[in-house]
């Protein structure tokens, strides 16, 4: 895996319908930085997969979400750490190398989260990387502020910063558990 790339991006060129039950409809668009083995296509077509879950955002009224080549309220970047970290940095945010983050223009994913996932968590990087895109999208919703644990033994909150620690919580990666109750925790100041 590069630790760093051209910093130049290429856009998927796919398309999907509208998912969701509820809320206002965002577009995005995908783009994954170019000379890494990671295809545009294929990501996107697995965060479409991913947005789409029914324990994820769209299932619960929280937002519909459609993949578009173009005219995207936000565009969701798989790049290398070197250029997550200054993408990010614009941003005010340091992300170490490590952290992926939400943008004015939307999300950027860390490469190195995207396939290796987190030592924090306790599943494959696949499963990883809906907590990803649940984290950041949560962002791009509204949802501004962290939260922490809500207990030992408890399932994360997606809106928790799950690769920092878990504090006693059970990784997951949805915002929503199997019987459709939102996960949630103590916000964050």
């Amino acid at each position: 895996m590069p630790q760093s790339g051209a910093g130049t991006f290429t856009t998927a060129r796919t398309t999907g319908t509208a998912v969701g039950t509820g809320g206002e409809l965002r577009r995005y668009r995908v783009q994954v930085e170019d000379g890494v083995d990671v295809s545009a296509t294929e990501a996107a077509g697995e965060i479409e997969r991913i947005l789409a879950h029914p324990r994820g955002w769209a299932a619960h009224g929280r937002g519909r979400f459609q993949l578009v080549t173009e005219n995207a309220d936000f565009v969701i970047r798989i790049a290398t750490p070197d250029t997550a970290d200054r993408l990010c940095a614009a941003e005010g945010m340091n992300t170490h190398g490590e952290l992926n983050c939400e943008t004015t223009t939307g999300v950027v994913v860390n490469l190195k989260r995207w396939l290796l996932g987190s030592p924090t968590f306790a599943g494959p990087a696949s499963e990883y990387r809906h907590l990803i895109i649940n984290h950041e999208v949560g962002h791009e919703i509204g949802l501004r502020q962290h939260m922490a644990c809500p207990g030992p033994g408890r399932l994360a909150p997606v809106m928790m910063q799950q690769i920092k620690g878990l504090n006693g919580c059970r990784s997951n990666a949805y915002p929503y558990d199997e019987d459709g109750i939102y996960i949630t925790g103590p916000l964050v100041s």
